[in-house]
């Protein structure tokens, strides 16, 4: 009898332990593996339960027997229902996962941003081709006679040692130091009359601070014609600069000297910032230089065949990336070329 009471008890816990383990197993193989532990040939326990039928005493086997055949029945068809369950539903997950629904709305494409040097850069040509000015981006690969020479910067000129260059492999080839390199070769192409600008990246062997780097982009532009004086010239760069930046700013021209230019000036603006009454921003000083500028030397002109008896003209530059920071409030020059997404998407 105390057989009997054995076998009972553990058909009894083999169910509970069973009602258990199928609650938890809600996967296709966690089913399938729940299938071989109660069932499988070796080891399973059912098998095992009913070899254990032969030590029963032969008037409590039925009563055994039919206990262990009802766990075995209800086991079987728990098993099979929630086996089948959970294939249909690992299938219908399946043909979701690769069937398209064209009812959906569609995907809209990521579309990229156009870079704030890049938006500068079209505004600047697009307010110069208003005044009639031609683009020309010119050579960023340019010999040392466009580059220096031919703008009044002689072998040993001084002013070389401010523009430290990329020099390249083919013997007298560098890497542009500035735009004004196409200003020699529009006069050189284009007899005067002529009104050129040109946008680009330009190169210098900088340290990468907060407002330097070795790769940076410059604009330059340069009239030439009969009776140019310096009058046209401040009045072309406040038309400029007002439709750049926008307001009614004040404006300033102080000496300053470029080799290519005679007169040579910088040109100040009051400070967006603080509209001329001094912030950190402008040093306190309500200004802010925006680019450089003067009326083109004599030699340049004779460098290029031009008169400078006949025609007179004026060329000023300024830094693109400069002009960027300034228009989008960006402090540091090395966000510009960092390629954040989280600062491109914001143009």
């Amino acid at each position: 009898m105390a057989r009997v009471f054995f076998m009972l008890d553990e058909i009894q816990k083999a169910g509970s332990d069973f009602d258990s383990a199928l609650a938890s197993a809600n996967e296709v193989k966690a089913l399938a593996d729940l299938r071989v532990r109660y069932f499988g040939r070796k080891g399973g326990l059912i098998p095992a339960l009913f070899g254990q039928l032969k030590d029963v005493p032969k008037e409590q086997k039925k009563e055994v027997g039919d206990a262990l055949n009802k766990l075995r029945d209800r086991i079987e068809s728990a098993l099979k229902e929630k086996s089948d369950r959970a294939t249909a539903d690992e299938s219908a997950r399946k043909t979701s996962r690769d069937t398209i629904d064209v009812t959906l709305p569609a995907r809209m494409p990521h579309l990229g941003n156009l870079h704030p040097i890049t938006l500068v850069r079209q505004e600047m040509e697009k307010i110069f081709r208003e005044m009639g000015y031609s683009v020309d981006p010119g050579p960023e690969i340019e010999t040392d006679w466009y580059n220096f020479e031919s703008l009044n910067f002689t072998p040993d000129h001084p002013a070389r040692d401010t523009q430290d260059t990329f020099f390249v492999d083919v013997p007298g080839m560098l890497l542009r130091t500035h735009t004004s390199n196409v200003q020699i070769r529009s006069m050189e192409q284009t007899k005067p009359p002529l009104k050129v600008i040109s946008c680009g990246r330009v190169y210098r062997r900088d340290e990468i601070t907060m407002r330097r780097s070795p790769m940076f982009h410059q604009a330059e532009a340069i009239l030439v014609d009969k009776g140019i004086h310096i009058g046209h010239m401040r009045a072309t760069l406040e038309y400029f600069v007002r439709k750049i930046f926008g307001g009614d700013p004040k404006f300033r021209l102080r000496p300053s000297f470029f080799p290519f230019t005679e007169p040579s000036a910088e040109l100040d603006m009051s400070c967006l910032f603080c509209n001329g009454n001094g912030c950190g921003t402008c040093s306190q000083t309500g200004w802010m230089e925006i680019l450089g500028c003067g009326m083109v030397h004599p030699q340049v002109l004779r460098n290029v065949a031009i008169d400078p008896e006949e025609w007179s003209g004026f060329a000023f530059g300024m830094g693109i990336d400069r002009v960027a920071m300034l228009t989008y409030d960006i402090p540091n020059i090395r966000t510009l070329f960092e390629n954040d997404l989280r600062v491109l998407q914001q143009f």
